[in-house]
């Protein structure tokens, strides 16, 4: 997969040259392609922005700099906008950017985008509503989110398949050593080598971390008739 990002702040995504991230870049599971848009301007102070017509605060970016900056790229893929106003970037998202051969992120800065520059895109999307100042920490947790599933990036194959909303639940508990920390001991059931038991404890744990954590997903999830038996049992533990 080939990352292509166009910023005027290519300097902010080192964390992505870290870690398990940092590691699949060596191996060459990954390329990221950082483009300055900056470089593509024509006037001598190198201006992207300019005044908005018809007036009002702050300044827009202009479309010819990342026209051209697109145009440089031999394989976009996938054009993406990080913007307020896109759709909420989510698992599902990422788990389908993750089978593209290429995607190019472009990241806003100053009050916006002229709007021709949307016309460029095939996806806006955003975090959440709330306002940053640049696209450049969204499209590191989206590009984040994205790669680790790509294949030969995270050691454990199956760590994806487990964790949160990967099946559209919170994860369950996890525990390591020691198995008694300060009277704090860690369930008997994960000590017992029964591994359907522990699989049925751990899926119930995780339809209780969500009921308690973020009951909204629960709106959107069907539950099998085992788990509505789980959940009642949930409710009834968790009022006692």
């Amino acid at each position: 997969m080939k990352i292509n990002v166009l910023t005027l702040f290519p300097d902010m995504f080192t964390p992505l040259t870290t870690s398990m991230l940092g590691r699949g870049l060596e191996d060459g599971k990954w390329e990221l392609n950082l483009v300055n848009f900056r470089d593509f301007t024509t006037d001598f102070h190198h201006h992207v922005d300019d005044t908005p017509y018809g007036g009002g605060a702050g300044m827009v970016l202009q479309i010819m700099p990342i026209k051209k900056a697109l145009d440089s790229l031999e394989d976009q893929g996938k054009v993406i906008i990080t913007a307020p106003q896109g759709r909420t970037f989510n698992q599902e998202r990422a788990q389908s950017w993750s089978q593209e051969e290429n995607l190019t992120f472009i990241c806003g800065h100053y009050e916006g985008f002229d709007q021709r520059i949307y016309d460029l895109a095939d996806e806006v999307v955003s975090i959440g509503d709330y306002v940053l100042t640049g696209g450049e920490l969204p499209t590191m947790s989206m590009v984040d989110a994205t790669v680790r599933l790509v294949p030969g990036i995270l050691g454990n194959a199956a760590s994806p398949v487990d964790e949160s909303f990967a099946r559209g639940l919170l994860e369950y508990p996890q525990y390591t050593r020691p198995e008694d920390f300060a009277g704090m001991k860690v369930p008997q059931v994960l000590l017992s080598g029964n591994h359907q038991k522990i699989a049925q404890w751990r899926h119930k744990e995780a339809l209780r971390v969500t009921y308690l954590q973020r009951p909204d997903l629960l709106a959107s999830y069907e539950l099998t008739k085992e788990e509505e038996l789980m959940l009642a049992e949930i409710k009834e533990e968790e009022q006692a």
